[in-house]
């Protein structure tokens, strides 16, 4: 493969995961480590991905603003944002994840709707702050440096004493086998968490993130509720997802 197709390849999985790891690009690229971090390194010199320990994050990852035109696959992910306040009702409490899809979340929500969100993502707290009739309880903790994403047995904790409508989880990535799996332990002792501390959960991903695995898992598709995605419900892609007993929106 051509570096020009690997490092295109290493941007596109960086735009859609928002954060990778080398030994991951390394393996799917059949490359070795040493390669794909020289390619890292030529991408991080040119400001098209940042550079960190072990991999790569995008630089949207790192800084939400308001009117961001530079959020991959936006377009997708406001049609998951529209579906996934078509959801929300007057009253609810619920909880929030971070990333991109959730951020379109928080702009759409109707000015008139009241609701009350606990999140540990610093940005989306940000976003729904601009919404008079939403409070926000933002549970507070060690902050991740690139996420703005609250961790630790603090929030842990602060979780294990709600029993919140619903939760709305971004993904990294989502399988039907292997269910919602991350590559931060730490994201995903706080993901469990909010799991438990909900009656139902609604899982956000762009339909790229399906059929994708990584090590860690934070549940199995049988604690999910509801699957929003930019598809059709009826779309062949849902498929392996239809004999759980979960709604797709």
């Amino acid at each position: 493969m051509l570096k020009e197709e690997r490092q295109k390849y290493i941007l596109d999985q960086v735009h859609l995961h928002h954060r990778v790891l080398l030994n991951d690009l390394s393996d799917s690229l059949n490359v070795s480590i040493d390669t794909v971090r020289r390619d890292v390194k030529e991408l991080d010199k040119e400001k098209k991905l940042k550079k960190v320990h072990g991999g790569a994050t995008s630089f949207g990852f790192m800084t939400f603003t308001k009117d961001d035109g530079n959020i991959y696959l936006k377009s997708k992910k406001i049609s998951i944002g529209e579906k996934t306040v078509s959801l929300l009702t007057d009253g609810q409490v619920i909880l929030m994840s971070g990333g991109t899809t959730n951020m379109e979340v928080a702009k759409l929500i109707p000015k008139k709707l009241v609701l009350t969100v606990f999140t540990p993502s610093l940005h989306v707290a940000m976003a729904l702050l601009e919404h008079e009739n939403v409070e926000v309880i933002f549970l507070g903790g060690k902050l991740l440096h690139d996420a703005k994403f609250a961790i630790g047995g603090t929030v842990v904790n602060a979780l294990s004493q709600l029993r919140v409508d619903m939760c709305i989880l971004g993904t990294g990535y989502l399988d039907a086998q292997f269910g919602l799996t991350e590559f931060d332990w730490e994201v995903i002792q706080v993901k469990q968490a909010m799991i438990r501390a909900a009656k139902k959960t609604v899982i956000l991903t762009v339909s790229d993130k399906l059929h994708s695995v990584q090590k860690y898992k934070t549940c199995d598709m049988t604690a999910v509720h509801t699957l929003v995605t930019e598809l059709d419900p009826s779309d062949p892609l849902l498929d392996a997802f239809r004999p759980f007993d979960l709604v797709l929106v």
